[in-house]
């Protein structure tokens, strides 16, 4: 009876490690087209999906770091994940420089975001909380874009040359903590936090005068901001995703899954992501009937100048692209460390 029951074990972790790697095979294959896109684009991304291609070569680098210590990826597998991050450091080399050459003060401001080895990946994994969700969230969004970057330079250092890091003013603490926030607004709140976490600015929210918020902490605020980008998710599930909310769906699970809250990697959301990749070009955001309309649509809910939004070959978006590849690139990890007894998630 006991070998019967050891016999079946084995079926079952055998045939959940076929599936697992079938899977695998499926974001290698979308990861290969979507990094043969950023080859012949590379000079024509904008620093959004640009830096959604740096995030992919950490994950990329991390998913072959973990090789040393397990078998999650077959032969044909890491040749692939070899090639990508061989490709990816060439690619990544001509669109920084373009960059660079484009909008040099804009670079400048958001440099240190545009290396790998400034992306810290998950140790460990943590799930989100229903009860943090807003009871009312704004209808519209609550975010000033040009405050934000703000924001963000003051915490890298980039505000002016050789600019003290970690500062954070009482404007940029009130928007960054305001509850009620949805969209973008709450992705770039999290984003905020994150970027903080990964500089090493361990006294952010120094200075918090609100009873009701004193206590509450960096990783706790991730969890709220995260807690509702997973209702946010649910609901633009619900509905029907449309083209015009695939964006902000992608976004929040790339964001939340860096952040480590697992339960974003869902198989079906999965699915959604890998269905609606360009399968000639490799490109998201395409929209073959209004590709402008589109752009304009980003721009409005990004409040984003023009250079932050851009509309790539055949109408195909740098912001959703370089998104989904990061997003693709986190799936891959989640299911190698699924896989790895080591790293197994948080139940």
């Amino acid at each position: 009876m006991g070998k019967m029951r050891a016999l079946v074990t084995l079926l079952i972790v055998a045939r959940l490690r076929f599936a697992h790697q079938e899977v695998i095979d499926d974001i290698l294959d979308s990861l290969s087209k979507g990094v043969n896109f950023f080859e012949q684009q590379s000079r024509n991304m904008n620093l959004d999906g640009v830096t959604g291609y740096v995030i992919l070569q950490a994950q990329l680098q991390e998913a072959m770091k973990s090789q040393t210590n397990s078998d999650s990826l077959n032969f044909s597998q890491r040749s692939i994940a070899m090639s990508l991050v061989k490709k990816l450091d060439r690619s990544l080399a001509l669109a920084v420089a373009s960059l660079q050459e484009m909008d040099p003060k804009y670079y400048k401001e958001f440099e240190p975001v545009l290396s790998a080895s400034f992306w810290s990946l998950p140790r460990e994994w943590i799930s989100t909380d229903p009860s943090l969700t807003y009871a009312s969230p704004r209808s519209v969004e609550c975010y000033d874009e040009q405050l934000g970057d703000k924001c963000m330079t003051l915490l890298l250092g980039t505000w002016k040359d050789n600019g003290t890091p970690c500062i954070v003013t009482k404007a940029c603490r009130d928007t960054m903590t305001r509850f009620g926030c949805p969209h973008y607004s709450l992705s770039h709140q999290l984003l905020y936090f994150m970027i903080g976490t990964m500089k090493g600015c361990t006294r952010m929210l120094k200075g918090e005068v609100r009873l009701s918020q004193v206590n509450i902490t960096v990783e706790h605020y991730q969890r709220i901001f995260c807690s509702n980008m997973m209702k946010s998710n649910q609901e633009i599930s619900i509905k029907g995703i449309t083209e015009q909310t695939q964006d902000i769906f992608i976004e929040n699970i790339l964001l939340c899954g860096l952040a480590g809250f697992s339960d974003f990697y869902k198989a079906t959301w999965l699915q959604h992501i890998l269905a609606w990749q360009d399968k000639k070009l490799g490109c998201f955001g395409k929209d073959e009937d209004d590709s402008q309309m589109f752009e304009e649509y980003l721009d409005a809910v990004h409040k984003r100048v023009k250079r932050r939004e851009k509309t790539l070959k055949d109408g195909c978006s740098s912001h959703t692209t370089g998104v989904a590849m990061s997003a693709l690139g986190g799936y891959l990890n989640f299911y190698l460390s699924e896989q790895d007894t080591t790293k197994r998630p948080l139940v």
